[in-house]
């Protein structure tokens, strides 16, 4: 697509809008850049435009968004809003920045998307290519904007692309060599009216224009992506943890069928622990071959994946007592798995931004592994209001006081867990900074 001379509107002045600012500026198209939010909440990013002399607005929306070409969406706007809908009614184009960037992307693009496990499948894949002597990027929903790095990437090189339901909702012709849904669980469901057969949509707009040169990878055993259920005329893949697939896990070995040839690989060997790590490992093993790199050349690599930040990080032992920081579990289903996870006594910290949460998904694990939860954040009423009749259960007002009470409680042999099941931004700014503040909590304690 040749923009030089057009003026393209950038909805959204946060990560993704400033990298698709900056592409469009470099591709020679002529940059606006709207953002409902005050100048102050996106402050950084106004110091930017402002350096390198691009109109952007903030506050409101005026009639010169859609004076534009076409329009580029960020992920922080929905749909339905106001602007994005006026839009739609002018006949003027939105896309996804994310499909914006892949329109200029030379190199074989690796898409992960799903409810859980999105973070660490990408930076498993990222690891495996560039420890085989192959070149990746990341990029997408972890990282940095895939417009910020598209051009740097050459035609045998390679993208391991996170891509949440939202950068999903505006791709029309979006088109990976590879594509991954690990698996659909109700998750944002106020973004999506409630409904989550609209939360599924977005996923299934993974695969909507691939063809029989693209490979989809699936999760076997989520009946979202039964086979009765994918339209799709790509080359599709299965990884499992309870059947035979193109991947598979049985009596602690993972199967996998690279052309024809069977391959294994001991879990006990990985650094990673518990059957949703297993199913990342699978569909990582899948996608990198199936994008061209010999299972002989990343196996040795498995074992050397230490997981990623805020995901059942460990952050320190305390007289005995583990500190675990999994701030990016940010839905029911994240907790799920996360309790899973543990045979040892658990102090739970869940809270913050609800996004329709049904607690019932998780209410055996914690009658069955929770000695005590502490509740936070602006859903801290409804924590407790669903367990305290079963669980001991008690309302703080930071992650601070929660470590405080914890450390008095908590026993060796006994872990203090933040698996919170809600978005941050009540209390945060994002899950990275919630994250960061329960591991500066636990080293306050250290001293």
């Amino acid at each position: 697509m040749d923009i030089k001379g057009k003026r393209i509107t950038i909805l959204g002045a946060e990560r993704s809008g400033v990298g698709a600012t900056r592409l469009v500026k470099r591709l020679g198209g002529i940059p606006f850049v709207s953002d409902f939010a005050s100048e102050e909440k996106v402050s950084a990013s106004i110091k930017f435009l402002k350096d390198e002399g691009i109109a952007f607005e903030c506050g409101a929306h005026s009639d010169s968004v859609y004076d534009a070409e076409f329009i580029v969406i960020s992920p922080g706007v929905p749909s339905n809003a106001p602007v994005a809908e006026e839009a739609r009614k002018k006949g003027i184009r939105l896309i996804s920045e994310i499909e914006f960037a892949s329109f200029y992307c030379k190199g074989k693009v690796i898409a992960i998307t799903g409810t859980n496990g999105k973070t660490t499948t990408t930076t498993l894949i990222d690891h495996l290519i560039n420890a085989s002597g192959r070149k990746c990027y990341t990029a997408g929903n972890i990282g940095v904007a895939f417009s910020d790095v598209v051009q740097e990437v050459k035609p045998d090189e390679f993208v391991s692309l996170e891509v949440s339901s939202f950068q999903l909702d505006h791709c029309f012709t979006f088109k990976p060599a590879v594509s991954l849904i690990l698996n659909i669980t109700p998750d944002h469901l106020n973004r999506y009216q409630n409904s989550f057969d609209n939360y599924i949509v977005s996923k299934y707009r993974m695969f909507q224009s691939l063809d029989s040169g693209d490979v989809l990878i699936l999760n076997g055993d989520d009946a979202n992506l039964a086979p009765e259920k994918i339209k799709t005329t790509s080359r599709v893949k299965y990884f499992s943890l309870t059947k035979t697939a193109d991947s598979y896990l049985k009596d602690g070995v993972i199967y996998t069928d690279e052309g024809g040839t069977k391959h294994t690989y001991k879990v006990s060997d990985l650094f990673l622990r518990g059957e949703h790590n297993y199913a990342n490992v699978m569909s990582s093993i899948l996608a990198v071959t199936s994008a061209g790199i010999k299972f002989e050349d990343i196996a040795p690599h498995l074992a050397s994946f230490k997981g990623v930040e805020h995901r059942l990080e460990f952050v320190a032992e305390i007289d005995g007592v583990k500190y675990i920081n999994d701030s990016k579990a940010t839905n029911v289903d994240s907790v799920w798995f996360a309790l899973r996870s543990f045979e040892e006594p658990l102090y739970l910290i869940l809270g913050g931004t609800d996004k329709g949460n049904d607690y019932g998904q998780i209410r055996d694990l914690v009658l069955d592994k929770v000695k005590k939860i502490f509740a936070i954040g602006s859903s801290a009423e409804k924590v407790y209001s669903y367990f305290h009749r079963e669980v001991k259960v008690e309302i703080k007002s930071s992650l601070e006081e929660c470590i405080s009470a914890a450390n008095l409680e908590a026993r060796s042999g006994e872990v203090v867990l933040l698996s919170p099941a809600c978005a941050s931004f009540d209390m945060f700014d994002n899950y990275e900074h919630r994250g960061r503040v329960f591991k500066n909590a636990v080293r306050e304690l250290i001293g």
